[in-house]
């Protein structure tokens, strides 16, 4: 008897689904040693994460729109149980096309719809702990060197909902860190509230390194309309060299004076200085302080140390003399625009910006250094290169064994301003670089007593992961939960092998690093990348962190944007967000606190939450 054509559809459908589901198994098999080696209650995740991998390497959108027509599941939403998802969709199809029951082997099923979630749940508070009260997602905090000796600042974060407090390496020392998690425990007493803490391992960062100092000159400069027309004269602060004092409020601009000049000075009286373009220059004494004062001139002034001065009277009348006192140099960051070279070296000597051109002598481009040697044996020409969180970029034209020239592909319009201890990001070149360094080794002890898990920078490969654990199990601290920082598009390409190889020694997590990340994969790409990031992690049943610039104008100024409260709402699909440090951090907790528990009842992962909504109230 021949069927019917929504029949044939429907035998169709049977078919696809059946060869995804037998893809999935197939690839699990392949990958039954990664499995074994995950530890025993955290295999059913491996499980679900090769189930979810394999059926991502298809393109399922036309099946997927052919099961909607049917009122089924589109496939959409079933990273926490993969398998669970097929198993439901093939025997409704078989339902449907007046079929058998499928064969199916429960065995072949590791979670289903309620314990998938359920285990994803169940990771997040081994590693993050306990859910809070009004939603699902805890807050992480980065300590200021402050939280060390402000004990109520730290209280007050508690009490704003801080769950978890991070405590950066890069910064601080083991006496500031201690002094930190200290108070905490004080303020977990007093509020009788919970709250872990995560170690924050530095890593290796790439960044450039220190540029040479110019010639010291002191510059002082009026304040001027669009015109040209002096609004406020310049205003400088003349103070003895041998024993300056403190300067007062409003000082802008200071000058150490040798010699007995400031014994003689008067209001009224001015100072003649010999500046260093060979010209002179009158300073107005206004106002006298102790043994120093206040003079000002509505020109220009550029002086140098020993410049010579000279104290006036009203009538010109010469009282004094001295000279300037030493003069902190100056270090210009570099000049960079678009088709420039830069030359970034393996010497450690203070980097400098092009020499120009001269008859017998070609242009010498800029050079600065870098803080790893290891990348000179890795960079290849024409990978890219990205500077300073992504506002200067360029490619590599040459590496050598001790230089690697770039052409400036990608700077503002008059020049983009390299500074020193700038990140550099090396996106296309393959690093074979560990992911901690001597000191990271080092923190690590300090930090130990102190934490409840370790955050691993600048992970790119499973390599890394077993370092720290073999670390860990050397310190008897495998009780650690371990969180990936996913900063590096290597990270990203080998998510996959990442969360297996962390899933043999959990709790574990991920964290988003999304400034780092945005450099390496593309601005274009970060808002796909991070979603990937967040399928992948909720197929492993792996807790994620949302971090960077949450909430930063918040935090900085106590005015939030538009665009980052949006941010925020989008956060809650995490299991944590990270907030940074700010003179305003704990009104940005209050406020990250009152977001999440609004969505709360909207959004739980990619699902809508269809609680009842008063502007469907027709009046």
């Amino acid at each position: 008897m021949d069927r019917s054509p929504a029949l044939r559809k429907i035998d169709a459908l049977i078919d696809s689904v059946a060869r995804l589901r037998s893809q999935c198994l197939a690839f699990e098999k392949t990958h039954a040693k990664e499995v074994a080696a995950v530890a025993p209650g955290y295999r059913t995740s491996a499980r679900n994460l090769l189930h979810y991998l394999a059926l991502r390497q298809h393109d399922i959108r036309e099946l997927q729109e052919d099961l909607s027509s049917l009122g089924l599941s589109s496939l959409g939403r079933l990273e926490a149980h993969t398998m669970a998802t097929l198993n439901a969709v093939l025997k409704t199809l078989h339902l449907l096309g007046d079929r058998p029951p499928p064969e199916i082997d429960e065995e072949d099923t590791p979670v289903d719809f309620t314990s998938g979630p359920n285990t994803l749940r169940d990771h997040a508070e081994q590693l993050l702990g306990p859910e809070p009260a009004n939603h699902a997602v805890r807050i992480m905090v980065t300590m200021p060197s402050e939280a060390a000796q402000d004990a109520d600042l730290v209280r007050n974060l508690v009490a704003a909902g801080m769950n978890i407090m991070r405590v950066n390496c890069a910064h601080d020392g083991p006496e500031e860190w201690r002094g930190m998690v200290g108070n905490l425990r004080d303020a977990e007493k007093e509020l009788g509230r919970s709250c872990r803490v995560i170690a924050d391992i530095a890593g290796p960062k790439l960044r450039t390194g220190a540029i040479a100092p110019l010639e010291p000159i002191a510059k002082f400069k009026p304040r001027r309309n669009y015109n040209g027309a002096v609004l406020a004269p310049a205003r400088i602060w003349l103070t003895p060299a041998n024993a300056p004092e403190a300067n007062p409020e409003g000082v802008t601009g200071r000058l150490l004076v040798r010699g007995d000049l400031l014994a003689h000075a008067r209001p009224g009286h001015s100072v003649d200085v010999e500046e260093r373009r060979g010209r002179r220059r009158v300073l107005v004494v206004t106002e006298v302080e102790g043994a120093s004062c206040w003079v000002e001139c509505d020109r220009s002034v550029y002086v140098a140390e020993g410049a010579a001065l000279t104290l006036l009277d009203e009538v010109g009348r010469e009282l004094a003399g001295g000279q300037v006192g030493p003069v902190p140099p100056v270090v210009e960051p570099l000049l960079l625009k678009r088709g420039d070279t830069l030359i970034l070296t393996r010497e450690s000597k203070p980097g400098r910006p092009a020499k120009q051109a001269s008859d017998k002598q070609p242009l010498e481009p800029a050079r600065i250094a870098c803080s790893l040697d290891a990348i000179f044996d890795c960079v290849k020409p024409g990978e890219k290169v990205w500077m300073d969180d992504g506002k200067i970029g360029g490619v590599v034209r040459s590496a050598g064994e001790d230089e690697i020239t770039v052409e400036i592909t990608y700077a503002q319009s008059q020049g983009s301003k390299l500074r020193a201890g700038k990140g550099i990001n090396l996106p296309d070149s393959v690093l074979h670089i560990p992911a901690m360094t001597e000191k990271d080794l080092t923190d690590l002890d300090s930090v130990f007593p102190l934490v409840d898990m370790v955050s691993l920078s600048f992970v790119r490969r499973p390599q890394d992961i077993y370092m720290l654990e073999d670390r860990l199990d050397e310190m008897d601290g495998q009780h650690l939960g371990v969180v990936l920082k996913i900063e590096n598009r290597a990270a990203f390409d080998h998510l996959p092998e990442l969360l297996l190889a962390a899933l043999r020694s959990p709790p574990v997590g991920v964290m988003v690093a999304r400034g780092d990340l945005a450099v390496e994969v593309g601005f274009d790409r970060l808002a796909e990348v991070q979603e990937e990031i967040l399928w992948l992690c909720e197929a492993a049943h792996v807790p994620v962190i949302w971090a960077t610039q949450v909430l930063e104008d918040l935090a900085k100024t106590g005015r939030p944007s538009r665009s980052e409260v949006t941010d925020a709402a989008m956060s809650g699909r995490a299991e944590c967000v990270m907030l940074n440090k700010g003179p305003y951090i704990v009104d940005a907790v209050t406020f990250l606190n009152g977001v999440l528990s609004a969505m709360h009842d909207h959004q739980s992962k990619k699902k809508a939450m269809l609680r009842r909504l008063r502007v469907s109230d027709l009046s």
